[in-house]
């Protein structure tokens, strides 16, 4: 999957009501715009080529996307659990061959837009060592 991968400055958070135990990869169109937040495996998250089936680490409740640097991804489209990691991959390949500080989350939000589905990751960048 070839990606584009964007600066983005989120200069205000977008809240969101958390979904007690929901799959973040089987979105419910029922349950609409939705967030997610991954805390990576410090093991394989400034690794160039990590271990996608180990990059996520734990679910943690995501109530807003906040304010700051992101590195972001989107599909028009619904993508599956192993899309999703391949493009997580490419954000941080891209991050870490443009040298940037890239944070520890990675957040996974779907929505509705123009009648489809999207699917969009950002991953945060940080300016700390």
């Amino acid at each position: 999957m070839i990606t584009e991968v964007l600066r983005f400055n989120l200069l205000s958070p977008i809240s969101y009501t958390p979904i007690p135990e929901a799959d973040p990869f089987a979105y419910k169109e029922e349950n609409g715009e939705t967030l997610f937040c991954f805390e990576l495996e410090e093991a394989h998250r400034q690794s160039i080529e990590p271990d996608k089936s180990r990059l996520l680490g734990q679910l943690v409740p995501a109530k807003e996307l906040p304010t700051g640097q992101y590195l972001f991804a989107q599909k028009r489209e619904l993508l599956c659990k192993d899309e999703i990691l391949n493009m997580a991959v490419e954000i941080q390949q891209e991050g870490l061959w443009q040298r940037l500080k890239l944070g520890t989350k990675l957040y996974l939000r779907y929505l509705f837009e123009d009648g489809s589905i999207v699917t969009q990751l950002f991953r945060n960048l940080t300016t700390n060592d």
